[in-house]
This record gives C-alpha cells, structure tokens and sequence, in this order.
C-alpha cells in the first residue's frame, strides 16, 4: 500500500504545467528588454543625454506665438490636366496678434487641414504693422486692390466696430476696436474686400506731436 502512494506522488510531481508560464518579475523584465535593445545596436547601448528630449533641444516645448488666427475663405480649386482634373483646396488665413499686427495668408493643399496649416504660416509671415490711437485709427483712408475698394474712419471710444465681413474680421484681430468702414466698390469676394483692407491699414501715418 505504501508503494502504490509513493508512485502516485511521483506521477503528480512528474506532471506537465499544461502550458502554464510564470510570469517575470519587473527585474526580469527589465534585463530581458536591455538584452533585446543591445542585440538590435549591436551590442552598444544607448544613453539618452539629460535635457535632450523629444520636445526639442533642452527639453523645452517651443514658445507660442500670441497670435489668433481665423480661417476668412476656403475655396476648391480644379485644375484640368491630360490625365483629368486634380482637385486642390485654397485657403485664405488672417492672422493678428490684437496689438497692431495683421497678416494675410493665401496657400493651396491637397485636403482642407494641408491647406490651413500652409496659409496660416504665411500669414505669420506677412505681417504688417497698424497705427492705432486710443484703439482707432488715426485719420480716415481709402484703399483700392483689384475691384475692391474700402473706406475707414476712425470713431469715438465706445462705438465699437461698424464694419461687416472681411473688414471688421482684419480689424478685430488687429486690435482696432473702434472704426467704422465701407466697401465703395459693392463687391463680395473676402479675398479682395481682405486685400484692400491691409492695403488701407498699411496707408495710415502716425499724429504729428504738437
């Protein structure tokens, strides 16, 4: 009787694990995931220098800029080829900081994002800067591109923005907050009505000091 329960528990230890695998400890792992990185180097290891990391050099993020950006026009635009018609996305971008900068950027991409993310790096580019007084302009202008023509006049403190469109939107991210404008011409395209704008604000002079 004995015998048979000696060699009923030699069967139980002799007994496969059915698959089990243990799992490793975080010492394990780590040694085991070093072993894997230098056989894929080589054999040399790589050290991560302090303050190089992926945010750049130092380890810093990038500065952001101050600057607001609104999309003003999106336009499809086809061209037609030999091997049939390619359709392409062009984008108009005003870009201002509200502290007397104002830029215009105009930029084609294959989808809407491409060309967004193009014309509002030129619009930063393309930056021009606007003499404001007392948050208005100080005299009247009158600027003309292409068919459109516009006609700013500065107002009183608490007047606000009598302006519509294109114009009131270059105004607003210029940081002009009083000014009253007029599109003499009667045209509707944005990209024009946007062009004369700046063409106008880059006309205006600073006051003479008395």
């Amino acid at each position: 009787m004995a015998d048979e329960i000696k060699k009923e528990e030699i069967k139980v230890v002799s007994k496969p694990n059915n698959g089990f695998v243990p799992i490793p400890t975080d010492e394990q792992s780590a040694a085991k995931e070093s072993k894997q990185q230098e056989q894929r180097t080589g054999g040399f290891r790589q050290i991560r220098r302090p303050g190089f990391g992926r945010a750049g050099v130092g380890g810093r993020d990038r500065k952001k800029d101050d600057f607001e950006t609104k999309l003003l026009d999106l336009a499809r635009v086809t061209r037609v080829t030999g091997g049939g018609k390619r359709l392409r996305f062009r984008a108009v971008v005003i870009a201002g900081d509200k502290k007397g900068k104002i830029g215009i950027g105009i930029d084609k991409g294959r989808d809407v994002s491409q060309a967004v993310e193009k014309a509002t790096r030129r619009a930063k580019k393309n930056l021009v800067s606007v003499v404001i007084v007392d948050g208005t302009i100080p005299h009247e202008v009158e600027a003309k591109s292409g068919p459109a023509k516009i006609l700013l006049k500065p107002l009183k403190k608490g007047r606000g923005l009598v302006a519509g469109g294109a114009v009131r939107t270059i105004c607003d991210l210029a940081g002009i907050k009083n000014i009253s404008s007029k599109i003499l011409s009667g045209s509707k395209n944005k990209l024009n009505n946007a062009r004369a704008t700046i063409e106008a604000l880059k006309k205006i002079r600073a006051p003479r000091a008395l």
